[in-house]
């Protein structure tokens, strides 16, 4: 098996970056493997659920960086990695794993991907997807009463104590990282583009 190629997507919360992802993955499924860091946040089990609710989860310290750097790094040696379920409705990792199989193409996609050093060196393209603030909060706050049983009040409150400074302080000095930075995660002609050159890297390990 040859080695996998890594490609990392990066951006605010609310970007659209997971979309993009998901779209890549979706029309590569048995060639891409889809690794996504919000499933990487520090377990918690020794406070109560109101204190896990107030932690900040958008800095660099909420993530556990080893481990994403390690399940990466068996990923290109063809090992099948378990890795955690994140369960953001009790703030913490749940007793589930989703085995991910070692695949020609590995997506990543983050907020703060992009920032720890070792993560980064393991990506073969890194993509940020930039996208405006007012966009990214209406989308966030829809998915989270949608999917993570927020209210509104704590996800306007979240976002401006924590998201949005922890955006300006982390997340957005990353995009100098960037190989590619996107004007929004949907995109059309950018998805196309990057489609293509997905295309392209499957076609040429076939001929190896």
């Amino acid at each position: 098996m040859m080695k996998p190629y890594i490609i990392g997507i990066a951006g605010g919360s609310g970007s659209g970056k997971s979309t993009f992802a998901q779209r890549l993955k979706n029309a590569f499924p048995d060639q891409v493997s889809l690794v996504s860091c919000d499933n990487y946040y520090l377990p918690h089990d020794e406070l109560s659920l109101e204190e896990r609710a107030n932690l900040n989860y958008d800095a660099p310290y909420a993530l556990e960086f080893d481990l994403m750097v390690r399940h990466l790094e068996e990923l290109k040696r063809g090992q099948t990695v378990q890795c955690p379920v994140y369960d953001f409705t009790r703030h913490t990792r749940s007793n589930a794993v989703t085995p991910i199989e070692p695949r020609p193409i590995i997506l990543i996609d983050g907020i703060l991907i992009f920032h720890d050093p070792a993560l980064r060196s393991c990506m073969d393209l890194k993509i940020y997807v930039e996208t405006d603030a007012d966009e990214r909060i209406l989308r966030r706050a829809r998915r989270d009463m949608r999917e993570r049983g927020r209210d509104l009040d704590s996800v306007i409150h979240q976002y401006l104590s924590t998201v949005k400074p922890m955006h300006n302080a982390y997340v957005e000095p990353t995009k100098v990282f960037a190989d590619v930075i996107l004007n929004g995660g949907k995109n059309e002609q950018a998805f196309i583009l990057v489609k293509t050159q997905i295309d392209q890297l499957l076609r040429e390990q076939e001929e190896l």
